[in-house]
């Protein structure tokens, strides 16, 4: 895999790929006409990126943002209707959600995340994956799981915990209540939070910063600390696992309904658990 490999048009669907001259590569989630949703194609291609990356020479960080108004506004409703209906594609999204967060954490190259405006789904997992997270003060961060009738997997429960304690996690996830970029700041869900204007100077900054330092010390350092990540490995396999039987459910149907009728939604009354 050679950065020409990674940066040729249309290699990555929904991604935008740039390489800098100081071995900075940048990724940027396009889809404006849905602010950055998550096609099949985009979540797929956001899975396995991380693997070519690790693999590629010339490459020594990577930056992640979203293009126009946010991050990214999560899975589109196709695809999750269709994860709803058909099991294949259930199996297929479940073996790439798995790999998405495996191969952020795996991922020798430092990565920085730059959020603003809305941040959900499968973006939000790499943003807060990510090794150092730059958070704008608008920025929205959302884990929408409860809110469309699943539980709270993906990256939510190998994470959250860790990065701002359990009590807070479990009210976000639990509530679904979305975090502002300073409250994220504060709580210690992401790594630096600055006024929108200095969002991508900041995000910048510490990227050359990570990429004008020892390539070994630096990577060697993220790998032990992600043994941190490593271990919560069977934590995460069941929030996955229980997040993807809610798909066979009749909850993610009402769920996904009141998000298209933009109503609230009417979930059953009780568990069969």
């Amino acid at each position: 895999m050679t950065p020409e490999d990674l940066t040729a048009p249309g290699a990555y669907p929904g991604l935008h790929l740039t390489l800098n001259e100081d071995g900075i590569l940048e990724i940027v989630i396009r889809n404006e006409r849905t602010l950055n949703s998550v096609n099949a194609g985009a979540h797929r291609a956001l899975t396995y990126i991380w693997r070519d990356i690790d693999a590629a020479e010339g490459i020594r960080c990577v930056l992640i943002r979203g293009e126009g108004r946010g991050f990214s506004s999560g899975g589109d409703f196709t695809l999750i209707e269709e994860m709803a209906g058909d099991f294949t594609a259930l199996a297929r999204v479940w073996r790439e959600a798995r790999d998405l967060v495996y191969n952020v954490i795996n991922c020798g190259k430092p990565i920085v995340s730059a959020i603003h405006g809305p941040c959900v789904g499968a973006g939000l997992a790499v943003a807060l994956l990510a090794d150092v997270s730059v958070a704008a003060k608008s920025a929205r961060i959302l884990d929408g799981h409860v809110r469309l009738g699943v539980a709270a997997g993906d990256h939510a429960a190998i994470i959250w915990p860790l990065l701002c304690g359990l009590n807070k996690a479990k009210y976000h996830l639990l509530t679904g209540e979305p975090v502002s970029g300073e409250e994220a700041e504060r709580i210690g869900l992401v790594s630096l939070c600055v006024p929108d204007d200095e969002l991508l100077d900041r995000a910048w900054q510490v990227a050359r910063r990570l990429a004008s330092g020892s390539p070994t010390a630096v990577r060697w350092t993220k790998y032990a600390l992600n043994n941190w990540l490593r271990a919560m490995g069977p934590t995460f396999d069941a929030s996955l696992a229980l997040e993807f039987l809610g798909f066979t459910g009749p909850d993610v149907k009402e769920g996904l309904a009141s998000l298209r009728e933009k109503r609230e939604p009417r979930f059953a009354e009780d568990a069969p658990i």
